[in-house]
């Protein structure tokens, strides 16, 4: 069966890049440009993955990965965070917040759909 993986991006670039690869490597693919409109198509659609980017325009991936995390239908989505944060302890904390893996951008095209696929191997 095909997975379906919600990517929740506000950058139109890097929406059509990500959506891209995702669906050229046989996933279906959800679209959200805004962190309550992710939250709420992750509730509704209950995908089997989700690729957040951190900086959104309405509220950011920590507090999209924490709404998910406390609603019944999104404890245990895997949750990538996609993003460009790239600061000392970022990391630690997206992390601590309920993320399943994490991935810097910019994206490397040739490797992001390997790296997805492990993290998901290591949490499915």
């Amino acid at each position: 069966m095909m997975k379906t993986g919600l990517v929740i991006e506000d950058n139109s670039d890097n929406m059509v890049l990500i959506t891209r690869l995702l669906e050229k490597a046989g996933y279906l693919t959800l679209r959200a440009e805004t962190g309550r409109a992710g939250l709420d198509m992750a509730v509704q659609q209950r995908p089997d993955f989700i690729i957040l980017d951190i900086q959104l325009p309405d509220i950011d991936g920590i507090e999209v990965l924490k709404q998910l995390r406390d609603s019944e239908a999104g404890k245990n989505i895997a949750v990538i965070a996609m993003t460009s944060y790239a600061m000392t302890g970022d990391r630690e904390k997206i992390m601590t917040a309920g993320c399943t893996g994490y991935i810097e951008k910019p994206i490397d095209p040739a490797r992001v759909i390997d790296q997805i696929r492990k993290i998901l191997e290591d949490t499915m």
